[in-house]
């Protein structure tokens, strides 16, 4: 298995620091939050099940967090598109992060864990 790191170095700019900045702040939501790596993407679990993923849309380039719950999230910037249960918040690298739409879509997937919604054990 890669290490989470491998992705991210494999990456290129301005990809990489948008990824690695993004990586920080979902680490930084809760000190239950680890990160591996599934299906060669980084994977962030809180206690140890999967609530998001970061990735890179295959047309566009441009990174996104994909949120596993996502059919339970109502937020105006998370797009289901094909998907059945996830949903992504995509994320220009060449601007600023829009960092409280950020924290507000992951508190909201983290709630889903922390108040039982979603079961962790």
């Amino acid at each position: 298995m890669n290490k989470p790191d491998d992705y991210y170095l494999n990456q290129e700019e301005p990809n990489r620091s948008c990824l690695l900045a993004l990586r920080g702040i979902i680490l930084k939501q809760d000190k239950e939050i680890i990160e591996t790596t599934k299906w060669g993407m980084p994977c962030f679990c809180f206690k140890n099940k999967p609530f998001c993923y970061l990735w890179t849309d295959k047309k566009t380039d441009e990174p996104y967090i994909l949120m596993v719950e996502g059919k339970q999230l109502e937020h105006p910037e998370l797009e289901a598109g094909e998907r059945s249960k996830m949903k992504i918040f995509r994320v220009n690298p060449n601007v600023d992060l829009p960092l409280a739409i950020i924290q507000s879509i992951l508190n909201q997937g983290l709630d889903l864990y922390r108040n039982g919604t979603i079961k962790t054990n």
